[in-house]
């Protein structure tokens, strides 16, 4: 026991002696001027840097700008441990100042900043440009002042500078979808804290879909007792989770002191169908309905606008929400809303026969309907003092005088709104806003929707179409990422896709026409880099991709196997086993192997943080003999265990009926995904010579020869998994298992049935099959 207790004096001597050791540590991330969103001016006036101290007096000398003033003292007394006075006046030296000044050349949510060796001082005609100014401030500091605990060792000094800044756009969003899957307050705070640091004055929070609803509504209780959990297609039960109203102001509070605006989503008259659970009436068919919709995708059964007791139902539900959020937004959503129903609804028909509603060459009467049901809920929001937002499907039927369109299929949207004299806000999945498309490539990035937006996309995407007149252009108010959740099944993964996109979008939105340099962009990166760490984000780094295979198969007595980059960051690699760290093997061009083994490759930031590790197998194969006595008719057979099996060791308990027979692989009638069974096919299939093969597939597994090169236990799509095996000219035997489930959102039954096989031009191509022959 005595000898635990010196050891641990001992180690508490050697941390204190650290702590108070006056050695400033040199960080290559905190060299330069790394502010993010890029100010409109910014100039280093001399050599000379300001010190903060723990004297350093915060001075302000209006009430309204207490608020920022709080904050910034707050936040330095985390990261140094020094209690800032706040007092009303500056002392000569060591002070920053926060003042109010009508007369700077910059708007509302603009700033000036000075700084020389006696201080600081930022100007603003109002509280939120202050605040941007403290922002700015703190990102003129190590990025070690993010920290949430005492930092030593760290030069607290800010340049010499004239700092002259606005942003460019009013509108500097994101959205975020909590309706396929959920996340907790405290997340949405994280979230909100480094929205305020990057100056992003937006959080459009999609809160009711088909899969779930997600806000207390204390009129209507079944909206969250059943709409808000759903049983999936592994059995298991997702939630119940939603966000009380006490919750929602919670939220709203803490944006609010960040000078962010909340806006609420409440989706109609489609993506309705958590809502129909509880409340079937509401519905053209009654129901009733089972649960949420537990599959992506859109959902026929939706609101129906014929019944005036719907239109009750929505006002009702506004009258609860709209307290809640004083944004002057309300979205009402509006896309992708299925009208089938409303054709053959005798209550719709009614509407529209009544309404003197009809078709004309652009527009049928039904998508007249949705136009009326938008115009109608416009009034009623004009009513409680909100600026309806819809996504651009309010435009079909035709457009009311003053919507906000959110032109999120192309920019063909915002262009109408513009041109027709309403605002618009750009959001385009092709244009890099969609960030649940893939930041690299397929076969080393997490499961996503699909598309490829990496950083540089998003960061040049340029919200005003040049088509528009310049009086047009002045109705694009800005930009939004959204951030929709299907393939995101928890915080982790929707840090790793919102970052460091979000810091894309903050500068696209503020900085002025022709002043964002990507190469400048991605150095800055570096240091918000370790800013995100101290908050606790998973942000992306880019993954090793070059070699997309999992396994590298060669016959000769060596090979090569090559490495690059989105980012063209530094690599580091170990063929031993062991995992890389940052003083591993620096990869500079191909790595040369011999025998067999793995390569464990990471990317390395400027911090010395690294990616996830990547694996690649290498291996060196004679060639799989050829099978003589294959079967030549072609097709496969094939063996069926209905129910269900989630994994793979429920695999093993499957129980299989009698052998089949199938000419084709691609027998779609026999998967109906609301029958859940395990099928495994049993074949052949022929190369035309000795070579290395590589293979992909969407299916659970692939076997070759005996030997598994392919495994999809979780979510698979888009031909992400590859692999090779050197195979002899002739036919080989494969098994192919094919799990029908709906796997976390994604039926199985959508994915290709079979196996690719890539010819020597990189294309790939269905495998050929043939029965068995016993």
């Amino acid at each position: 026991m005595k000898k635990f207790t010196l050891k641990l004096a001992l180690l508490s001597l050697a941390m204190v002696t650290l702590a108070c050791s006056t050695e400033i540590v040199h960080k290559p991330y905190n060299d330069g001027i790394n502010v993010i969103p890029v100010p409109k001016q910014l100039s280093i006036t001399d050599s000379t840097q300001f010190t903060l101290t723990a004297n350093t007096v915060v001075a302000v000398s209006t009430p309204d700008f207490a608020n920022p003033a709080a904050y910034l003292a707050a936040k330095i007394q985390k990261s140094t441990g020094y209690a800032l006075t706040i007092a009303e006046q500056a002392p000569d030296n060591n002070f920053i100042s926060l003042e109010i000044n009508t007369r700077i050349p910059v708007g509302h949510e603009g700033y000036t900043l000075s700084s020389n060796q006696n201080g600081v001082v930022i100007a603003a005609r109002t509280p939120q440009g202050a605040f941007y100014g403290v922002q700015t401030l703190l990102q003129l500091l190590p990025a070690e002042i993010e920290s949430s605990v005492v930092v030593n060792n760290t030069a607290w000094n800010i340049p010499a500078v004239e700092v002259v800044d606005e942003p460019r756009f009013e509108y500097r969003g994101i959205m975020l979808d909590v309706c396929r899957h959920f996340e907790t307050v405290d997340f949405i705070k994280k979230q909100l804290d480094v929205l305020a640091m990057f100056k992003v004055n937006r959080f459009h929070w999609h809160l009711t879909e088909d899969q779930a609803w997600r806000i207390e509504i204390k009129k209507y209780p079944k909206l969250t007792e059943l709409g808000s959990l759903r049983t999936e297609g592994d059995g298991k039960v997702y939630g119940p989770f939603f966000y009380t109203q006490e919750q929602i102001k919670e939220v709203v509070a803490y944006a609010t002191e960040r000078y962010i605006d909340v806006i609420p989503e409440i989706e109609l008259p489609g993506h309705a169908l958590a809502a129909l659970v509880g409340y079937p009436e509401l519905s053209c068919t009654g129901g009733p309905f089972k649960q949420p919709r537990i599959i992506w995708g859109v959902e026929e059964d939706v609101y129906c606008v014929g019944k005036e007791e719907t239109f009750e139902f929505l006002q009702n539900v506004i009258d609860e929400v709209v307290p809640l959020f004083p944004s002057k937004y309300f979205h009402i959503g509006a896309d992708e809303c299925p009208k089938n129903k409303w054709k053959t609804c005798p209550d719709c028909q009614k509407r529209i026969k009544d309404n003197g509603i009809k078709a004309d060459k652009h527009h049928s009467a039904e998508a007249k309907l949705q136009s009326y049901t938008v115009d109608r809920i416009e009034k009623y929001l004009k009513t409680k003092g909100k600026n309806l937002i819809g996504w651009d499907e309010i435009l079909e039927g035709g457009l009311t005088p003053s919507s906000t369109v959110m032109s999120w299929r192309g920019l063909e949207g915002g262009i109408a709104a513009a041109k027709n004299g309403n605002d618009a806000i750009m959001t385009p999945g092709p244009g890099g806003m969609y960030i649940d498309h893939l930041q690299g490539a397929a076969e080393v990035e997490p499961t996503s929707i699909g598309g490829y937006a990496p950083l540089s996309k998003t960061y040049s995407y340029e919200p005003v179409p040049e088509v528009l007149t310049e009086d047009e252009k002045k109705f694009i108010k800005g930009a939004q990422i959204n951030m929709w959740t299907e393939y995101c099944g928890d915080g982790e993964i929707m840090e790793y896709m919102i970052y460091p996109r979000l810091l894309a979008l903050s500068e696209l939105t503020w900085a002025q026409l022709g002043q964002r340099d990507f190469n400048d962009f991605t150095r800055r990166l570096s240091n918000a880099e370790v800013r995100l760490d101290l908050h606790g984000i998973n942000y992306h780094i880019p993954m090793p991709e070059g070699t997309l295979t999992q396994n590298v198969i060669y016959t000769t007595d060596n090979t090569t196997v090559e490495f690059n980059n989105t980012r063209n960051l530094a690599m580091v690699y170990t063929t031993d086993g062991s995992e890389p760290t940052a003083k591993s093997t620096l990869y500079t061009k191909p790595i040369e192997v011999t025998g067999n083994g793995e390569i464990k490759i990471a990317t390395k930031l400027l911090s010395d943080k690294l990616s996830k590790t990547r694996v690649v197998k290498f291996e060196k194969q004679t060639f799989a003999p050829a099978v003589a006595d294959a079967g030549t008719t072609k097709g496969a057979k094939l063996k069926v265990a209905e129910g269900l099996y989630p994994t793979f060791e429920d695999f093993k308990k499957a129980r299989f009926s009698k052998d089949t027979v199938v000419t084709t692989l691609f027998e779609d009638k026999l998967w109906d995904m609301n029958k859940p069974a395990l099928a495994v096919f049993e074949g052949y299939f022929e190369v035309p010579a000795d070579s290395v093969y590589t293979f992909t597939s969407d299916m659970d597994m692939l076997q070759i020869d005996g030997k598994t090169i392919i495994e999809n236990e979780k979510l698979s799509r888009h031909n992400k998994m590859k692999a090779q095996m050197a195979l002899q000219k002739g036919k080989h035997k494969f098994t192919l298992t094919f799990n029908n489930m709906i796997k976390d959102g994604w039926p199985n039954n959508w994915n290709r049935i079979g196996f690719l096989i890539q010819d020597n031009e990189g294309k790939w191509n269905q495998v050929e099959t043939y029965n068995m022959t016993y």
